[in-house]
């Protein structure tokens, strides 16, 4: 599964700040889509593990947290 194709959530609007994610060779990649060229790849269980915490509101403290 070389080319899978990037997707983005369906909650992102048609602007280009979205996360774009990917499943290819085994490995999981996201990327932002106004950032394309920095990739952050991870093995599928572990992005799993991530989605469970997010959907669970474990991260909801770093919304609005300016970087």
């Amino acid at each position: 599964m070389r080319n899978s194709t990037w997707r983005k959530s369906s909650f992102s609007g048609s602007n280009a700040d979205c996360v774009e994610v990917r499943a290819i060779d085994g490995v999981i990649e996201l990327r932002e889509s106004d950032e394309g060229e920095v990739i952050v790849r991870t093995a599928a269980p572990k992005f799993a593990a991530f989605l469970r915490g997010a959907k669970s509101g474990e991260f909801d403290h770093l919304i609005g947290v300016e970087a």
